[in-house]
């Protein structure tokens, strides 16, 4: 798959065949979609591409909105690749583009940079400044333009935001069981390594403190989590705490996690960690002995989940 900063750098000597959207999640809802989409190109002989936004709309339109999403933009990246997905356009939301009228955006952007050849839309879907023009319009278009649409179902649709609302609603209970059936792969959480407060070495449980920089990341509730890592070519099991740690006088929200049979110096290092399930939520305890013991009860259960689901 290529990815491109903007639908003016695209090229391909094909025709293509294109869906909009943000695709937040790349959930089993989502897949549908693009499937829908990579099978037009191939019976076509056309190229299949995903056209979406950053920042997302909102983001700049309603600044006061706190805007989590399910996947940084390059996690939705690593995903959609994963479908069998040629290109994925990640066309810059400005103030100047969002005032672009329809015939304009279609014109420019679907017909001359993206050479679109249809295009898979939602029937709800509405687009151009101040998002005057919908489906109907797009239709309108295609036939002065040269190119098909292709409407997705009311039905599809729905179930495509059920799954959203479902997937965000779960993460930040700390259901991660459900959160990963609906996305069809485990939530995972991508920074870097920082320097803690080594809080974790004194109480035999070293940690690798997790820095996110993309603050629109959707965090799961807080709590102690049984997690994965491709670290060094090699899958590696832990537990993960988010949280402020109180027992130790934490004020802080963290991600800490602890890596089972692992011993190297991981700073700076860039990693993505994959969450299983979930053993608690975060506590506050009366001592640091009653912490560690929580711990180890932690570590135990993680080691028998972790044997359950590799044999």
């Amino acid at each position: 798959m290529k990815t491109h900063s903007s639908a003016h750098t695209f090229a391909s000597e094909k025709g293509t065949v294109v869906t909009i959207g943000t695709f937040d999640g790349v959930h089993i809802g989502h897949k549908k979609i693009i499937a829908r989409l990579t099978e037009s190109a191939h019976i076509n002989d056309w190229e299949s591409v995903v056209l979406t936004f950053f920042p997302h709309p909102r983001m700049l339109l309603q600044k006061d909105a706190d805007i989590k999403l399910i996947n940084t933009i390059t996690e939705r990246g690593d995903l959609l690749e994963r479908l069998g997905l040629d290109h994925l356009v990640v066309h810059p939301f400005t103030l100047d583009f969002s005032k672009m009228h329809a015939e304009d955006f279609v014109e420019e952007i679907l017909v001359n940079a993206l050479h679109a050849k249809k295009v898979i839309i939602g029937y709800d879907h509405r687009f151009g400044r101040n998002r005057t023009a919908n489906i109907e319009d797009l239709k309108r278009f295609g036939e002065q333009f040269g190119f098909e649409v292709e409407e997705i179902s009311k039905q599809e649709l729905e179930d495509v935001a059920v799954s959203s609302t479902k997937i965000r609603s779960a993460l930040l209970e700390g259901y991660i069981d459900k959160a990963n059936a609906y996305l069809g792969y485990p939530i995972m959480l991508e920074g870097t390594v920082i320097h803690g407060r080594s809080l974790g070495k004194t109480l035999g449980y070293p940690t690798a403190n997790l820095h996110i920089s993309e603050d629109y990341k959707l965090i799961p509730g807080q709590g102690v989590y049984v997690v994965r890592s491709f670290i060094e070519n090699t899958l590696v099991y832990g537990m993960m705490n988010i949280g402020t740690n109180p027992t130790v006088g934490g004020t802080h929200q963290t991600i800490e996690t602890y890596f089972f049979d692992f011993d190297s110096d991981l700073y700076d290092e860039r990693l993505s960690i994959e969450i299983l399930c979930k053993i608690r939520g975060e506590q506050h305890f009366d001592s640091v002995e009653i912490l560690i013991k929580a711990m180890q009860e932690d570590e135990v259960f993680s080691r028998k989940y972790i044997q359950s689901i590799i044999v």
